[in-house]
């Protein structure tokens, strides 16, 4: 079996990640691919590919907004599939599916986690995925197929929490900055500064990429001396809103902020 991307990634040990987050089928139904390879050539280190959903319990505005278009545009989920297997004939950056339980519940789990190996996503973040179901019914799935799973932590997650993340994350641990939605606010305070530096003094054996509100040089460079990397999504969404063309959107973030 080929090594996976993220683990590979990594292992490589490159600093100040990027993952770029996007809503697949946003502005447009077939603008999916489009914006993938844009990213890639901009320098995005990660693709994170949202799949819409009726009820998304962890995103703000911004994001809820571009999946009701999407959702309305007509995506699915196996058109999402259809999708990646187009982006994997363009590019071979990172693939990562963020989503929730209910659809691929609904898909059928194994159906699901094959469909993911076979088009060439490489890890899966599933937020509202219970630690315990996923020991008993993703995770020697998901190792036998290659796929790597990665779970949020907050600031209010227990320590004792903290660590059976860390041990059941096989891509990353993802640091939720701050106890609010996606999108809630920009720039880093000094109470998440100092949960930041708690989780990193943990050493934890898995890298962590921090997320939810970073949207500027600033808020990254400082994310990213307490991580390997951190996630942009809002943002993102936001500029690919305004109608300007994938590439130049692409380009304008990733040079805004690295």
């Amino acid at each position: 079996m080929n090594t996976n991307r993220i683990t590979a990634l990594f292992a490589s040990g490159k600093k100040n990640l990027l993952n770029i987050y996007f809503t697949a089928g946003y502005p447009a139904l077939y603008d999916t691919a489009d914006i993938a390879q844009a990213l890639a050539a901009a320098g995005a280190d990660i693709i994170e590919l949202g799949m819409p959903y009726s009820d998304p319990l962890a995103d703000g505005t911004t994001i809820q907004q571009s999946s009701e278009q999407a959702i309305a545009n007509g995506m699915t989920m196996e058109l999402l599939f259809e999708q990646v297997e187009e982006i994997r004939r363009r590019t071979q950056v990172p693939l990562v599916w963020m989503g929730y339980l209910n659809p691929v519940m609904q898909y059928g789990e194994d159906r699901f986690l094959k469909r993911c190996a076979e088009t060439g996503i490489d890890g899966l973040i599933i937020p509202d995925l219970p630690l315990h179901e996923y020991e008993a019914s993703f995770k020697s799935k998901a190792e036998a197929l290659g796929l790597v799973f990665s779970f949020l932590i907050t600031p209010q997650t227990p320590e004792s929490r903290i660590q059976d993340i860390a041990r059941l994350s096989s891509g990353f641990v993802y640091m939720v900055s701050s106890a609010s939605i996606t999108g809630a606010k920009a720039g880093i305070s000094e109470s998440q500064v100092a949960y930041f530096e708690r989780i990193a003094a943990m050493n934890l054996p898995q890298p962590r990429l921090i997320g939810f509100g970073i949207s500027d040089k600033d808020s990254f460079q400082t994310a990213c001396r307490y991580a390997q990397g951190a996630i942009i999504g809002s943002a993102f969404i936001k500029a690919l809103g305004e109608g300007r063309g994938a590439a130049e959107v692409a380009r304008g973030v990733v040079e805004g902020v690295l």
